[in-house]
């Protein structure tokens, strides 16, 4: 019996001597974590500022698209519209092609008048009712779009042409 008190003793004595240490080694364990985790810190928000930094500059450069450029094809369209009554029916049309690229606007530059010769070609079919309302002006000015886009397309190979605008529409 006197053995088994002297186990029990010498199992408190333990238990005294470890848990001083115990603390000490969860504080010691925590300051490491701890400094460990601040100096992470640093490190991440000091790479992903210069990451960051680059990345806006760029998206900021991409997101601001070139300036527009803009081609008036003068003089403006005169037509006789298509129309089996009420005698002879007139459209007169300004036309104005936007485009960002440079090389596109010399290119427009270059083919006018073939460009001229295809929107005359596609006004002189229209007829009166068509353009009536603002969705057949919207048609038009689509179906105007896509003809110089596929003209500039067979003559350079780039459509060059964003937007076809009309700044004066008269029917008569």
């Amino acid at each position: 019996m006197a053995a088994a008190a002297d186990k029990t003793k010498k199992s408190a004595d333990k238990d005294k001597a470890a848990k001083p240490r115990s603390p000490l080694l969860i504080t010691a364990l925590i300051a490491v974590v701890a400094a460990g985790a601040a100096g992470g810190g640093v490190w991440y928000f000091t790479q992903s500022h210069d990451d960051k930094a680059p990345a806006t500059a760029e998206k900021a450069k991409s997101a601001v698209p070139a300036p527009a450029q803009y081609f008036g094809l003068e003089p403006p369209f005169v037509v006789n519209l298509s129309s089996s009554f009420d005698g002879p029916r007139y459209l007169q049309v300004e036309v104005q092609l936007m485009t960002r690229d440079p090389a596109a606007l010399e290119a427009i530059k270059l083919h006018a008048p073939a460009i001229r010769a295809k929107l005359l070609m596609l006004f002189s079919q229209v007829e009166p009712a068509q353009i009536a309302d603002r969705a057949g002006k919207e048609k038009l000015q689509a179906d105007s779009l896509a003809e110089v886009q596929k003209l500039l397309k067979a003559e350079t190979g780039n459509k060059g042409v964003d937007e076809l605008l009309f700044t004066s529409f008269v029917t008569q």
